[in-house]
């Protein structure tokens, strides 16, 4: 498979009996939203590429799940089409003695299906199935911590990491187990950049807020859409701005291109869209720099000139006042977002 893609990616989140349903309901809202929730909330361009989840079980009776929540399947396992990613989701732990027969049909399927091109995933405990199905053997996993003794005695034949919050095996990478509770989070986002790119990664990393949130929510923010309006001359100056915005003097360019007195234009500017001129152009200079800080590693003093500031400790001051911490601070913590990224 391919990193990146205008087809959709087929997914099946396998659910057990002894599953949670947060990372099944998690996983099915952060796949599905890449590649257009973003467009929707800021206006701006997505990625191609999407992500088709469904839910799988024994079977496609709605079931409880091991903290009492119902659980509805989008399809048996008898029903599941090839697909192109598995998804196999964490288990209760500590787990009894009657694994093989307890989950026999679901490692009867992951068995078949390992067979084919399908990438074959798990969170947390999830990978105490692949162990169980003979697929882990002779691999590194992760899974969770309180799993280490069982891996030890049980799966003596798989590689436990305890250190690793995800691992990837086999060959082209196609076996990838993750560790912690919240692993989904790390294995949707992986997915995302895999498939997607790691700039839709990002993009989804800040709509959920995942990673420390200690910094509050500005640094995940992004500049809005504009309110819809009817007014020709300030969508023709928007376009305009868009393609210039690293020029100088951008407002006075606009106010000139508008044809309009300058009092007239930011009146008509701001009610068309919600933002004064100088704030517009101030969001999508800050918004492109995030983009260059997320994934390049130009210079700070590069990406102010670039994005227009040829100051750049009025560049470093604005950001911080717009995004809530500096700009080399903002791409460390951006940078940590993304798990591992494949190749």
């Amino acid at each position: 498979m391919r990193r990146t893609s205008t087809r959709p990616f087929s997914v099946a989140i396998l659910a057990l009996q002894d599953s949670g349903p947060l990372g099944v309901y998690g996983m099915f809202e952060v796949l599905a939203a890449a590649g257009g929730l973003w467009p929707r909330l800021t206006g701006e361009p997505g990625c191609a590429a999407r992500f088709e989840p469904l839910v799988v079980a024994r079977s496609s009776d709605p079931f409880r799940t091991v903290v009492g929540l119902p659980l509805v399947p989008d399809r048996g396992l008898a029903e599941t089409p090839d697909v192109d990613l598995i998804i196999v989701a964490d288990v209760e732990l500590p787990l009894g003695e009657d694994l093989a027969e307890r989950w026999a049909d679901e490692i009867q399927w992951l068995r078949e299906r390992s067979q084919g091109t399908a990438l074959i995933c798990s969170t947390c405990s999830g990978s105490l199935v692949l162990a169980e199905a003979g697929l882990l053997d002779g691999r590194d996993a992760a899974s969770h911590w309180s799993a280490a003794a069982l891996f030890r005695d049980r799966y003596p034949k798989v590689r436990f990491r305890a250190d690793r919050i995800l691992c990837s095996s086999g060959d082209g990478d196609r076996i990838i187990t993750t560790g912690g509770a919240s692993s989904w989070q790390d294995l949707s986002l992986y997915l995302i950049a895999r498939f997607c790119g790691p700039e839709e990664a990002s993009r989804i990393a800040r709509i959920f807020l995942f990673g420390d949130r200690r910094d509050g929510q500005l640094p995940f923010a992004a500049m809005m859409q504009a309110r819809t309006h009817e007014d020709a001359t300030i969508s023709q100056c928007q376009r305009w701005v868009g393609d210039n915005y690293e020029t100088a003097n951008p407002v006075a360019a606009m106010i000139e291109r508008s044809g309009l007195r300058e009092r007239t234009f930011k009146r008509r500017f701001t009610a068309a869209t919600g933002y004064t001129p100088l704030e517009y152009v101030q969001a999508l200079r800050t918004e492109e720099a995030k983009q260059m800080l997320e994934t390049t590693d130009e210079p700070v003093e590069s990406v102010a000139e670039q994005v227009g500031y040829e100051d750049a400790a009025f560049f470093r001051k604005l950001f911080r006042r717009r995004v809530g911490m500096s700009p080399a601070q903002y791409r460390r913590k951006m940078r940590t977002l993304i798990p591992a990224l494949a190749s």
